[in-house]
């Protein structure tokens, strides 16, 4: 890092943050296959949290690619790269007392961790959409796993790119088999239960 840089530190603190926001600070890392339900159920749990009042951001997948990682192609070294991007985002909107919400494939242990790293011990949630990858393709919403299959689309999650599981993950829902009403409680549950949210 350039010696000319200097961290400059804020006379309000992330604790003063969230203590005005009355919840605490954390990223819940939706991680899985393409179609497995990451946005989806990402995306309720955030209506669910704003009807209680818990100040929320959902940064997804598409979305950043839209601005802050248009840049970037699907090639593993871009990968990881958006995933850089997104965790020191992330990271910023935490310090900011925020509760934050990713839903990205995000297919490599070694950047999952690396966004855990970045924050406070017990900020970063990791939930593994451990929903199975025939089911995921038979969604298809967006038809890419077809055209990965028929070569349109080169290092594709799941059919000619790696997906590696999480070894000890927060929490592990499968879309195939619980509700979407059931994800959001189980996730609602294991927020009140650690305390991060009232």
């Amino acid at each position: 890092m350039d010696e000319n840089i200097v961290w400059h530190n804020y006379a309000t603190t992330k604790a003063q943050r969230s203590e005005q926001k009355k919840h605490k600070p954390a990223i819940l890392w939706f991680t899985g296959f393409s179609g497995s339900g990451k946005s989806t159920v990402a995306n309720a749990l955030e209506a669910a949290l704003n009807q209680q009042g818990v100040h929320t951001y959902l940064l997804d997948g598409d979305n950043v690619r839209h601005g802050l990682c248009k840049d970037l192609g699907f090639s593993d070294e871009d990968r990881i790269e958006n995933i850089r991007r997104v965790g020191e985002t992330a990271k910023l909107m935490t310090d900011a007392g925020l509760l934050v919400l990713t839903a990205f494939i995000s297919p490599f242990r070694a950047e999952r961790d690396m966004v855990r790293n970045l924050v406070d011990d017990g900020e970063f949630i990791e939930v593994f959409i451990d929903t199975p990858l025939d089911v995921c393709e038979s969604r298809d919403p967006k038809e890419l796993y077809k055209k990965a299959r028929a070569g349109e689309i080169k290092h594709f999650t799941g059919i000619d790119s790696n997906y590696e599981v999480p070894t000890q993950p927060e929490i592990i829902l499968d879309t195939s088999k619980n509700t979407l009403d059931q994800s959001v409680a189980q996730l609602i549950t294991y927020l009140k239960q650690t305390h991060i949210i009232g």
